[in-house]
């Protein structure tokens, strides 16, 4: 008789979600934002077991006083983000060189987002959505600027878009730049 094998420990969520608005939880942020983020990293070939992020599920009055701390603009926004490095590439459309990935139990920190309740409700419904797929873009759009994507100059930003879609599909939401009323969130 074979000993009995000890089940493997669960694996240490790739996301830490921080509610400080307590109406981010009947959503389901945690379960949603780890969903978004494991595919993006899986969609780009890189371990979920090595990196780690942070979320803050907040309100629009949060955002705008860290949108002003940080960005010099005082007005909520739906998705705030700050990678832990820059990872940017430097020629227009060129690919981010990919993080290295810490361990399991050591995992590598990618950097902070954040997200803003009113914002985001507000224009999921705008834009006739289900507040979980315009939440899964945002979170799915704050990982990529972690990871060095962004949307400033023309080819990054169709590189970004590009990507976006892909890790979209794979979750079963739809291209949301596909609309004529489209635009980059954040």
């Amino acid at each position: 008789m074979s000993p009995a094998r000890k089940p493997a420990p669960p694996a240490l969520p790739l996301v830490e979600c921080l509610i400080e608005d307590r109406r981010w939880q009947a959503l389901g942020i945690e379960a949603l934002a780890e969903t978004a983020a494991r595919a993006t990293l899986a969609t780009l070939g890189l371990p979920c077991a090595g990196f780690s992020i942070s979320l803050l599920a907040a309100d629009d009055a949060r955002i705008a006083v860290l949108n002003g701390d940080f960005r010099g603009k005082p007005v909520p926004t739906n998705v705030l983000s700050w990678p832990s490095q820059d990872r940017g590439a430097t020629a227009d459309g060129g690919r981010p060189a990919p993080p290295a990935p810490g361990t399991p139990d050591d995992p590598e920190e990618l950097g902070d987002i954040a997200l803003a309740y009113e914002t985001c409700l507000r224009e999921a419904a705008e834009a006739g959505l289900e507040p979980a797929a315009h939440l899964g873009h945002l979170v799915v759009h704050g990982v990529m600027h972690l990871l060095g994507y962004d949307h400033i100059r023309d080819k990054d930003a169709a590189l970004m878009e590009d990507c976006e879609v892909r890790i979209l599909a794979s979750l079963g939401i739809e291209d949301p730049y596909g609309r004529a009323d489209a635009r980059h969130p954040g």
